[in-house]
């Protein structure tokens, strides 16, 4: 299971003093351990990979800002950690293969135009998962949909 794993990687990345590793597994299980005590719920591996994609996604979108700001330490430090957690999620698609599973989807809920946006992505999401990052989903749904 994924939380057995992100326990085996803190306690290697803490032996190996691996700091921003070991910073970037706690806040992970801390996110998980959050989440399970607010719903009262024991997360399955599919839950957590949701959880660390939020986090990966939190990360990307403040590393436009850090980027604008000219912040190189934190840019590095932010690149680091958004490859720390690529480890734990699934293989990334392609444009082309999210733009295929989208074609699919959207021939499935029989959408016509733009104002079946909505239903489509709301498929599309569920059927890619965290394969993709919703933005790519999203481009791809406006770019067929028309």
């Amino acid at each position: 299971m994924l939380k057995e794993k992100l326990l085996e990687d803190l306690k290697n990345s803490m032996k190996e003093k691996n700091v921003v590793r070991k910073n970037v597994i706690q806040m992970v299980r801390a996110a998980i351990l959050q989440v399970e005590k607010d719903n009262h719920v024991e997360l399955d591996d599919k839950q957590i990979i949701d959880i660390i994609a939020k986090e990966s996604k939190k990360r990307k979108d403040s590393l436009g800002d850090y980027e604008k700001s000219g912040r190189e330490d934190l840019i590095n430090e932010i690149k680091e950690e958004i490859a720390i957690l690529a480890e734990y999620l699934p293989k990334q698609l392609s444009v082309e293969e999210v733009e295929t599973i989208v074609k699919e989807v959207i021939s499935e809920v029989g959408a016509t135009s733009m104002k079946d946006m909505g239903k489509v992505m709301k498929a599309a999401k569920e059927k890619i998962g965290a394969a993709s990052d919703g933005k790519t989903i999203n481009e791809a749904v406006k770019k067929l949909i028309n």
